[in-house]
């Protein structure tokens, strides 16, 4: 068993035992959502903890994304809901990068990328670009964050 996910598990023994009901409501959707990942595909296998933080990550972003909608739709509790779950989750995330660190990363992406096309990218080469950018940043920022930071190198 991965070290994260055997984290998640003793998190949620400790949750119920201090009877922290949004601790544990979060934690057992987590670990469901692994488990689920777990299943899919040709056969069962055991997530490592890279791919334990991929779902983690991804369950996070989806707490982030329903946050905004009940936010636009008038619904503050439900909204304050998901806001509350997604900071239980940002504990076992890695820290995000700030804007110098995502600015650095993606200008070396850039320079690497020029390297071995021979000329500065543009706009063209960003896939090219984005995807070291995105293996370097790995989870430490929001793809949106990463593309937007290239496309500022690539344009200007």
């Amino acid at each position: 068993m991965s070290t994260l996910k055997a984290q998640l598990r003793a998190d949620l023994t400790a949750a119920m035992k201090a009877r922290d009901e949004l601790v544990k409501a979060t934690l057992r959707m987590t670990l469901t959502a692994i488990g689920n990942a777990e299943v899919a595909g040709e056969e069962a296998r055991e997530l490592d903890d890279a791919e334990v933080l991929q779902v983690i990550t991804k369950e996070a972003k989806k707490r982030a994304e329903s946050a905004e909608a009940f936010a636009a739709a008038g619904r503050g509790e439900l909204a304050a809901q998901e806001r509350a779950e997604g900071e239980v989750l940002a504990r076992y995330l890695p820290a995000q990068l700030g804007d110098d660190e995502l600015a650095a990363i993606a200008r070396e992406a850039v320079d690497q990328t020029a390297a071995e096309l021979g000329e500065q990218p543009g706009p063209r080469q960003m896939g090219q670009v984005m995807k070291k950018a995105t293996a370097a940043a790995a989870g430490r920022a929001d793809g949106r964050r990463v593309a937007a930071a290239v496309k500022a190198l690539l344009a200007g």
